[in-house]
């Protein structure tokens, strides 16, 4: 363990840590903004700065490891002016229409602007008023370049987490911007759609457009099990009034935050569709019409057509056919009815994806 003192505080951390890990662990707060642990950790940002005894300038708490007898300031008057400029400079380059920003409420920026007491930048755009027009041409994905802060969660979450690289940093004479593959020519582009970039997001710059109208603090979060394959993805639904309105992607074993476009964007429309069948329904001959059953008489009538086919055709005339949407458990038992009770070997399952 190393002895490192951060704002007067004697602490122990591990040898390798960064300076926010460390602080982190101990209940010091340091803001961070392009921050992602594990995926995006470059301090472009800049807000995580901290004041280093002995050392010149500031330095970013993110990417800097701790060293034995380290003394750190986190909250000196050089710590929260540099804070300040930066959130200034930020902000200058931000369209401020936050009232009908999706994000307002849940925006990291607003927050940090609120922590330090920002209002209005003290600094005028680069390059005059930030006008930008969104691009959504992508059916499930929309980018705004006037909120982007060029933070790169975006584009290290899709290099890094999923393996895409769909997303890149450009520059277009002064101004550097995410080019993200959203309008023309989207279906030419290596991006899914997965939407993992949009949570990555800090601000509304990257948006689900499938993500209904809500604010943070209107809704509750329900974790729950993607239906779509047997991976076993945690997910939070969030839900507004008995509704969902949004889903997200949760740390869970198998996914650890991510999903992928049928989780995200195909998950719950379907939970209050109109035409979502919600209990058993047997035809009747006569007229031809689907009546509502019992699940007894349900079951009743596919095991005396199971058992008369068997009879007639032999074991070999079934067979088993499980949907991706089904849980591992539900597809063993499944194939153990086929070969136990049809005899037969025929079960195969949908989930090539």
């Amino acid at each position: 363990m190393i002895n490192v003192t951060i704002n007067g505080m004697e602490i122990q951390a591990k040898e390798g840590q960064t300076i926010l890990k460390a602080a982190r662990e101990n209940g010091i707060h340091i803001p961070t903004l392009c921050f992602l642990e594990g995926i995006n950790e470059i301090g472009s940002c800049r807000i995580c700065v901290v004041e280093i005894e002995g050392r010149a300038g500031l330095a970013t708490a993110c990417n800097t490891v701790v060293r034995e007898g380290m003394k750190i300031q986190t909250d000196s008057e050089a710590v929260i002016e540099a804070r300040k400029n930066t959130l200034h400079l930020l902000m200058a380059e931000h369209k401020t229409n936050c009232f009908k920003c999706i994000k307002n409420g849940a925006c990291e920026l607003q927050a940090l602007a609120r922590e330090y007491g920002i209002d209005v930048p003290n600094f005028k755009a680069s390059h005059g008023d930030v006008q930008h027009e969104p691009c959504a041409e992508n059916p499930f994905l929309s980018y705004d370049p006037g909120l982007c802060i060029q933070c790169q969660r975006c584009i290290s979450t899709c290099a890094k987490a999923t393996g895409r690289h769909a997303l890149s940093l450009e520059k277009n004479g002064a101004r550097v911007y995410v080019k993200a593959p959203f309008g023309e020519g989207w279906k030419e582009s290596l991006c899914e759609s997965c939407g993992n970039c949009a949570q990555a997001c800090p601000t509304g710059a990257l948006v689900i457009k499938r993500r209904k109208d809500y604010r943070d603090w209107e809704v509750k979060k329900v974790r729950t099990t993607c239906p779509h394959c047997a991976t076993g993805c945690q997910m939070d639904l969030i839900v507004k009034n008995g509704k969902i309105v949004d889903v997200q992607g949760a740390d869970g074993p198998s996914n650890h935050g991510l999903l992928c476009v049928k989780g995200r964007s195909g998950s719950f429309d379907f939970v209050d569709c109109k035409d979502r069948i919600r209990y058993p329904l047997i035809k009747n001959k006569e007229t031809g019409e689907f009546e509502r059953a019992t699940w007894d008489e349900a079951l009743d009538l596919v095991a005396s057509k199971f058992t008369e086919i068997k009879k007639q055709y032999g074991g070999e005339a079934l067979a088993g056919f499980a949907c991706s949407r089904s849980t591992n458990e539900d597809i063993y038992m499944l194939q153990k009815m086929v070969r136990t009770a049809f005899e037969s070997n025929n079960t195969d399952n949908c989930a090539r994806v």
